[in-house]
């Protein structure tokens, strides 16, 4: 059986979402995954990273919506002490923890735009510098990130860095909706109900 994060799918769109997973895991190529909210874009992370180099290495997943404004610089490269008030110690931040890794940026288009100039030259010189620091520290990490916005219209807009989309949309990922692959609605069921204990799936779901 499917492990509980794996993707599930033999629809002929999933298929297809599954070779480009393939093709890109043993590369160091940033993946931009996009497709509507639910579909599954933190799974394709954990593939990619699962099936490449980095895999003994972190994965460190980043809701960006979920951080305070604020501080999604100070969570994403770390501070040192003093560097604003409150930061009474230094504390590296995720990117550095991640070093080797991978990190997934989830809800890319929610990264304001001064940090997104930060994140583009950590993917420029690989390196990191933490909020308040003279200097860098050099840095490995693979970047996959996700969105449901059409990013292409932030770009458009100004709300989102043109050399930072085309940095991270060397290799795209479009993840399809549920209503684009019926024919993998009993496999999922079947899949949570596994999930959920039931030990023979297909004798707990009638046909229709």
């Amino acid at each position: 059986a499917p492990s509980p994060d794996a993707l599930v799918g033999r629809s002929p769109a999933m298929q297809g979402v599954f070779r480009r997973i393939a093709l890109v895991a043993p590369t160091a190529a940033c993946v931009l995954v996009t497709g509507e909210s639910g579909t599954g874009k933190e799974l394709v992370a954990r593939a990619v990273h699962a099936h490449s180099p980095r895999r003994d290495k972190p994965f460190l997943p980043v809701h960006v919506a979920a951080l305070n404004p604020n501080l999604v610089e100070s969570e994403l490269f770390g501070h040192v002490k003093g560097a604003f008030t409150g930061a009474e110690r230094s504390r590296p931040g995720l990117l550095a923890l991640a070093d080797g890794g991978t990190v997934f940026l989830d809800e890319l288009a929610d990264i304001p735009l001064p940090v997104q100039a930060k994140l583009l030259r950590v993917l420029e010189r690989q390196e990191v510098t933490p909020v308040g620091a003279a200097q860098g520290a050099a840095v490995d990490v693979r970047i996959v990130s996700a969105t449901h916005a059409d990013l292409s219209a932030a770009v458009r807009a100004g709300r989102f860095r043109h050399d930072l989309f085309f940095r991270l949309n060397v290799y795209p990922i479009h993840l399809p909706p549920l209503r684009d692959r019926g024919d993998d609605v009993g496999l999922l069921a079947a899949h949570f109900l596994r999930r959920f204990g039931v030990a023979n799936p297909a004798a707990a779901l009638a046909p229709e």
